[in-house]
């Protein structure tokens, strides 16, 4: 008397436009995760994987364990870090985290790369004083 009848509800057509409605919050999800998460994080590895290739003598470096020195031989996969005076240690190019200080390729060794004269270097270095004096860099 109190309990009222419950109808089950009628099948709809085939449903496919209800589908779209029902995965549109998971593949909103998973965009929003590729533009935050993921693209950031391969852009890093790239750029970190560019500074390893290009460490050469004389760079001074941050391994993976903290300890800074200064490359002397680089080998294909590994590097010799000379951590204090007479001290040199061996260590998988993998392991440097950070290059602190780059040293300046050899004169004569390289040529302008297309177009580029030798007072273009000087010119970029000129456009973004106006900037980083603008936030204390150098």
């Amino acid at each position: 008397m109190f309990v009222s009848t419950a109808y089950a509800q009628t099948a709809g057509g085939a449903g496919g436009g209800d589908m779209l409605v029902q995965f549109a919050p998971l593949i909103l999800i998973f965009v929003v995760f590729y533009f935050l998460l993921i693209r950031p994080q391969q852009k890093k590895q790239k750029e970190h994987r560019a500074m390893l290739d290009s460490i050469r003598r004389g760079d001074r470096v941050v391994t993976g364990g903290g300890i800074i020195g200064t490359v002397s031989k680089v080998d294909n996969d590994e590097l010799q870090v000379e951590i204090a005076e007479g001290v040199k240690v061996r260590c998988m190019r993998g392991t440097i985290n950070l290059v602190l200080a780059r040293t300046e390729p050899a004169k004569g060794g390289s040529a302008p790369a297309a177009g580029e004269t030798a007072a273009a270097p000087a010119e970029k270095a000129e456009e973004g004083k106006g900037l980083g004096k603008l936030f204390g860099r150098k």
